[in-house]
């Protein structure tokens, strides 16, 4: 796919950032570049590449939180039945672990709700609350979700039982009436950074629990392994009080004495533990249990003690996520071919809305995901459930699928999301009036130009540049994510001195020369460009710079982004 290559804007009086970067932190001059584009204040870039416990603001600053801790514990005190309300995604299972665990290890007994994603949705329900209610609960607390739930915690008052929401979503224009709503999206909001997951919140909450009830502070520290994988898996941005989540997370989850989490970590098998472990590792297989309708599995791993008990567990994720991967490439086997048959009919479609019976709607997601990385084209995804029908869509960067979604809600029976992600329900028999009106939406509110996908690179880089200590000392702004995305450089003029294909002719690998300095590159998914080169070609690559390191030994390495001939 044609991508625009695109240079990031430095900012204002960098050398002069450049250099103090360099000076006070004694740095080379590649990754303290990297740092002064971040734009980082002065006094906290120490924060920023050696976060520490003691850079967690003070979780009484969250709206609300003073009233929740009260609440808590005078519940605690009272004996009180507690049951923690959460989401089947990581976030919300994080979350929840968070909280009963805490509980568990203080001998206070918390039970936990996870609705099912196929019967019951996000969020609060009725029928749920109706339930917990007629269990003898006298407090939930929600984690991860609530923060609109306005009918579903009035039904709860009115079945004598309190609720205490602790979310990170946008409230809607009103925010529920109860005694307590811990969210820093909330308009009266004055904690300092707004931006945390589920998983954030529910840390702050017994951050906050530990200073009320005079606990050490290395006691709830113990739960930043916990609260590191939802943070990551969320992709919240990875900056201020998420980077020390992460950050300070990711070292106790190379030690963790979690025996679920050391599980799913043997089953992953990645030889090294930071976010891409989490984002390709742990993260798909929890996510599996909520899609395929088991999100208990995923909740008991993480709070079993029984090493034979969390084995079996993990196995079980893993048949789920084996059972999802297969469902997934099903679907988007069948999404391409409805989308290149339909190519031979009609012009070309400023976005995809596709519809079947058979498709797995806790699935769909990912695929709609695929589809618009796949044609860089937003894509809505719909499984037709008899005469109801649910779907799910993706957009690209400069088109609000939300905004787009609420232009056609005539259609639809319900729909929530954001800028670049949608959920929604309709009848399957306005399916059609649906795609139609969506489609010319697109197609009136697509610029072309918002088509073709940008490669933001960080820096032009040279052979001085590009040496193993300069490489490894990249590795100081992990971990990378949301909002601090690993740095991708143009590294220009350079000869190709070996080229050939991996995997039956799917992966591009090459050998390449800048006068004296030799490194490797090699492209996933490019194998198709080694008909377009040979040996002796001078290129144009644009990647990120790693170490590969096999058989104890340490290369440069370019994973590719893209290529081009070069241009003298």
């Amino acid at each position: 796919m044609k991508k625009i290559w695109k240079k990031v804007e430095e900012v204002p009086d960098i050398d002069n950032k450049i250099e103090l970067i360099q000076e006070k932190y004694k740095l080379g001059r590649l990754v303290s570049r990297v740092i002064a584009n971040k734009n980082i204040e002065e006094k906290n870039i120490e924060k920023f590449l050696n976060p520490t416990r003691h850079d967690f603001y003070d979780p009484f600053l969250m709206p609300d939180m003073g009233k929740a801790i009260d609440r808590i514990v005078k519940a605690i005190e009272k004996k009180e039945k507690i049951i923690v309300y959460g989401d089947y995604d990581v976030d919300g299972i994080t979350s929840s672990t968070i909280i009963k665990r805490f509980m568990q290890d203080r001998g206070i007994d918390v039970n936990v709700y996870i609705p099912n994603r196929i019967n019951e949705g996000y969020g609060l329900n009725k029928d749920a609350i109706t339930k917990i209610a007629n269990e003898g609960y006298n407090l939930i607390i929600t984690v991860d979700c609530g923060i609109t739930a306005i009918e579903e915690i009035e039904l709860a008052k009115e079945l004598k039982m309190d609720v205490i929401v602790t979310d990170h979503h946008e409230p809607g224009e009103q925010i529920p009436e109860t005694l307590a709503v811990v969210d820093c999206k909330r308009k009266d909001n004055k904690y300092p950074f707004r931006e945390l997951a589920g998983c954030g919140v529910a840390f702050k909450l017994i951050q906050a629990l530990s200073i009320k009830m005079d606990i050490n502070e290395d006691e709830y520290l113990k739960y930043l392994d916990i609260a590191c994988i939802g943070t990551i898996s969320d992709i919240v941005p990875l900056v201020d009080e998420n980077r020390v989540i992460a950050k300070l997370g990711l070292m106790l989850v190379k030690q963790t004495r979690n025996i679920g989490l050391r599980e799913i970590l043997k089953l992953a098998g990645f030889k090294e533990i930071n976010a891409t472990t989490v984002s390709f590792g742990i993260s798909p297989r929890i996510n599996a249990c909520g899609r395929m309708g088991h999100q208990e599995v995923a909740l008991e791993l993480f709070l079993t003690n029984d090493p034979l008990k969390a084995r079996e567990l993990a196995q079980q994720l893993e048949k789920y996520n084996m059972e999802r991967q297969n469902i997934e490439k099903r679907i988007f086997e069948e999404a391409i071919e409805c989308i290149e048959s339909s190519k031979k009919e009609k012009e070309e479609p400023a976005c995809y809305v596709l519809g079947k019976e058979g498709w797995h709607h806790g699935v769909i997601g990912i695929v709609s995901s695929k589809i618009t990385e796949n044609y860089y084209k937003p894509s809505i995804l719909i499984c037709f459930e008899g005469e109801d029908a649910r779907g799910s869509g993706r957009s690209i960067e400069g088109f609000d699928i939300h905004e787009a979604v609420s232009k056609c809600n005539k259609y639809l029976t319900n729909y929530g999301g954001h800028s670049m992600a949608i959920g929604l329900s309709l009848k399957t028999d306005a399916f059609e009036n649906f795609k139609k009106e969506f489609e010319e939406y697109a197609k009136n509110n697509i610029n072309e130009e918002k088509t073709i996908p940008e490669l933001k690179i960080e820096y032009e880089v040279n052979q001085n540049d590009v040496n193993i200590a300069t490489i490894k000392e990249l590795s100081l702004l992990e971990p990378f994510g949301e909002a601090n995305y690993e740095p991708v450089f143009i590294y220009k003029n350079l000869k190709i001195t070996s080229i050939r294909t991996l995997t039956d002719g799917k992966h591009l690998k090459l050998g390449l020369q800048d006068i004296h300095s030799y490194i490797d590159a090699i492209g996933f998914g490019m194998g198709e460009l080694a008909e377009e080169f040979q040996i002796g070609d001078k290129i144009d690559i644009v990647g990120k710079i790693q170490i590969n390191s096999y058989n104890n030994m340490e290369k440069i390495q370019v994973l590719l982004k893209d290529l081009r001939r070069a241009v003298l």
